[in-house]
């Protein structure tokens, strides 16, 4: 059933559509739409950001592993490198810094009606993808694969079951938001 559903290119489709959906009702209804909640979190005063965050980390990480588990996904580990995080991290730490969004906070405050997001959010994504298209060959040769690290992930690395990292993860992540909590954060 799963590889008729990953070969049905309309069906992927109208998936990715309803997911985004979801997922752009939730960040909304979270608040990670709002600007004040995105500056408080830069400014260590709202945790809104981390929790939820961190949240969905701790519960795509188990998800995922109890699906792998079972045999219905795979792990596709990409090679990554300092510099592909580098510039990843320059565009989008700019637009952070500027504007107070993320690209998905920026979609879920243009649907909400924000102005900044869409003049200054959506024009300035189109502009940093344009800028990186432009620029890619230059940036393939040159940086993006500089300080290369290899594809495995931290239980291979460590040569441990992947369940020695993930169940830590989760309980170190449950005692940080009680952390959060107490501190009134």
């Amino acid at each position: 059933m799963l590889i008729e559903l990953h070969q049905n290119k309309k069906v992927q489709a109208v998936l990715g559509l309803c997911f985004g959906v979801i997922f752009g009702f939730l960040l909304q209804k979270s608040g990670l739409t709002n600007y004040n909640v995105i500056v408080g979190q830069l400014l260590l005063t709202d945790f809104t950001v981390i929790k939820t965050m961190l949240s969905a980390v701790i519960i795509g990480m188990i998800g995922f592993h109890l699906l792998k588990k079972t045999g219905l996904v795979k792990s596709h580990i990409a090679i990554g490198s300092l510099g592909s995080n580098l510039i990843g991290g320059l565009i989008f730490g700019c637009g952070f810094a500027l504007l107070g969004y993320g690209p998905e906070s920026v979609s879920g405050a243009i649907g909400q009606g924000a102005l900044d997001a869409l003049f200054g959010g959506f024009i300035g994504i189109l502009i940093g993808a344009g800028l990186f298209a432009k620029f890619y060959s230059v940036l393939n040769d040159r940086v993006l694969h500089c300080g290369e690290f290899s594809n495995k992930s931290i239980p291979q690395l460590l040569n441990i079951n992947e369940w020695c990292v993930v169940i830590p993860f989760s309980i170190l992540s449950v005692g940080f938001f009680l952390v959060l909590e107490y501190y009134g954060l």
